[in-house]
Order: structure tokens, then C-alpha cells, then sequence
């Protein structure tokens, strides 16, 4: 109910129930999903969006090569720097020094004899 302040006469009333706020609020959200909609479809935005499938073939293409290049670059990159650490272990000394050539057999005490 909306009051004049000078007057304190009833201008408008209103009788809310649940349903009423809830259609007024899915006919909101309807209004918000066509109006967002239609700024994606209507407007150069489409192209800025991800997998909407919007590119021409050749940038896919493209974008496919190149994403396959960043990978195996990606992957070199790692390798080298596996070896680099394990070069410098070498020449530092910390690397484990395994020798499975000799064959280390348990110790029998003789003073038990």
C-alpha cells in the first residue's frame, strides 16, 4: 500500500502473494536471458566467445597447429631442464653413485664359533 504523506490517503495498494513475486521474478530472469542472448547473437561479441564455433575453418586450423607446437614446446622444455638439473648434480657431486657390480654379502661374526 502506497500512502500520500500529506494527506495519508491510500494511492496504491498492493496484494503480493508468493506467486505473484514468483512469476514477476521468472518473467525477470526470461527478460534477462533473451536480452543477454541477443546482445551475444546480434552483436560482434560472438567472436570474442570460446568454442562457440564462430571462426572461419583456416583460424581453427590455425589454432589447432599452433596449440600442438605451444605442447611439444612445452614438453622440450621440461626434457631440458631434467637434464640441465641432472647435469649439474654431475659436476656438483650429488648425484648417487649406484654400482651394481658389487654384490654386498651379509656378515657372519666367527667369535660365536
Amino acid at each position: 500500500m502506497v500512502m500520500n504523506e500529506d494527506t495519508y490517503e491510500e494511492v496504491v495498494k498492493f496484494r503480493l502473494s508468493r506467486m505473484s513475486v514468483y512469476i514477476v521474478f521468472s518473467s525477470l530472469l526470461v527478460v534477462f536471458i533473451a536480452l543477454t542472448m541477443a546482445i551475444i547473437l546480434l552483436t560482434p561479441i560472438k567472436y570474442y566467445l570460446p568454442g562457440a564455433g564462430y571462426g572461419d575453418a583456416k583460424q581453427v586450423r590455425e589454432y589447432r597447429s599452433l596449440k600442438i607446437k605451444t605442447d611439444s614446446i612445452e614438453n622440450a622444455m621440461r626434457q631440458q631442464e631434467q637434464f640441465i638439473k641432472g647435469v649439474k648434480k654431475m659436476l656438483t657431486g650429488e648425484a648417487v653413485k649406484l654400482d651394481t657390480t658389487v654384490l654386498e654379502l651379509p656378515r657372519i661374526d666367527s667369535a660365536g664359533d
